[in-house]
């Protein structure tokens, strides 16, 4: 891909990738879909369908999706089919689409391995595929229904060629432990990971590195909050058009409150304008360089901000730059406790904005 640089001069752009498995190289910026997925503001299908093949052009070959995403899995099949009518199969078959199973919280205790597979069939109908590239696991309660059956049966369903990878998302280390013990190759871990939560380093890294697992980060931009628009602005409180926006300004709230997030964004920015790219690439660029990271997850309705999200990977993190974001990162309180330990206390502020039933009927 060839980019304008610092200097006004063109370059080539090298798009970084990582192999997840031998066959399964993704980008490591990744094209989220919850945006996509309504309570975001209005979204226009043909547009949004379209913009994927702007990243896809840009270097970007992977695509983030799930069952409960409403409407999204059909978009981005939408996608295939044109880039498979218009540029062949081969081009196609290099779109990487990560989907995951999210069987509804009111259904956990009935699920069986057939209402599993059903879903499963659902998503490669959905995304005009004969094998999803990836399948990330989630399972609101491990304590309730038969998880293990039931993530044993997706194993059964990758040995039919319906799916060739399976992860998980929001699970911790000692969620996945057991199931990686019973002989399921867990190839990645979707996570919440940014410079305000933090969660995700340390024993989970650790846990990660040591089964093969690479870490895959939303959040990385809290829902659009380390960026240059919320610079110096005050306090909006929590009254926000989207549940996105409510779900990060309660992580910085356990970052450490307004205040301190306004100072990071100063240090950010002071960053990014000695690189000359943006804000959103300094933080994207931090969460990459952490151990175990495969890849960061950018949430985006349209393909408006796509040229300044790429330079990214032209971007290197000085030690002063880091020193920099240590005066305010060594200030921070939270969030602490294991991944996804906050959202899934269904009585907390946290948990009590998620949606719990979005999968219907398989």
């Amino acid at each position: 891909m060839r980019v304008v640089g610092r200097t006004g001069r063109t370059k080539l752009l090298m798009i970084e990738t990582v192999s997840l498995r031998p066959g399964h190289q993704i980008s490591r910026i990744i094209k989220g879909g919850w945006q996509l997925a309504g309570d975001h503001g209005p979204v226009d299908r043909a547009q949004s369908i379209a913009d994927m093949e702007r990243f896809l052009d840009a270097g970007i070959n992977t695509f983030d999706c799930a069952d409960i995403y409403v409407g999204v899995e059909e978009m981005i099949g939408a996608f295939i089919r044109n880039i498979r009518r218009n540029r062949g199969s081969e081009a196609a078959d290099k779109i990487n689409v990560h989907t995951k199973l999210v069987p509804d919280y009111d259904r956990l205790d009935t699920m069986t391995p057939t209402h599993i597979e059903a879903i499963v069939d659902r998503s490669l109908r959905r995304l005009d595929l004969d094998c999803l590239p990836l399948v990330q696991f989630f399972w609101w309660d491990l304590d309730r229904g038969r998880p293990h059956e039931v993530l044993t049966c997706l194993k059964d369903v990758q040995a039919k060629g319906k799916i060739r990878h399976l992860g998980v998302t929001n699970w911790s280390e000692a969620d996945m432990a057991p199931f990686h013990a019973a002989g399921l190759d867990l190839v990645s871990a979707q996570v919440q990971y940014s410079l305000l939560d933090t969660r995700a380093a340390g024993a989970f890294s650790h846990w990660c590195a040591g089964h093969d697992v690479q870490i895959l980060c939303y959040g990385t931009l809290a829902g659009g909050f380390l960026t240059e628009d919320w610079l110096g602005a005050d306090d909006p409180g929590y009254q926000f058009s989207n549940r996105s926006l409510v779900k990060y300004r309660l992580i910085i709230d356990e970052f450490g409150g307004w205040s301190l997030f306004q100072d990071l964004l100063k240090v950010l920015n002071a960053i990014a304008v000695r690189h000359g790219v943006t804000v959103a690439a300094v933080a994207s660029r931090w969460v990459l360089d952490q151990p175990q990271v495969g890849a960061a997850i950018i949430g985006a309705r349209t393909a408006r901000h796509l040229a300044k999200t790429t330079p990214v990977f032209d971007l290197k993190l000085e030690g002063a730059d880091q020193d920099a974001l240590s005066t305010v990162l060594d200030r921070r309180q939270g969030p602490t406790g294991r991944v996804y330990g906050l959202e899934g206390d269904q009585s907390g502020r946290h948990g009590r904005i998620m949606k719990y039933n979005l999968g219907g009927a398989s």
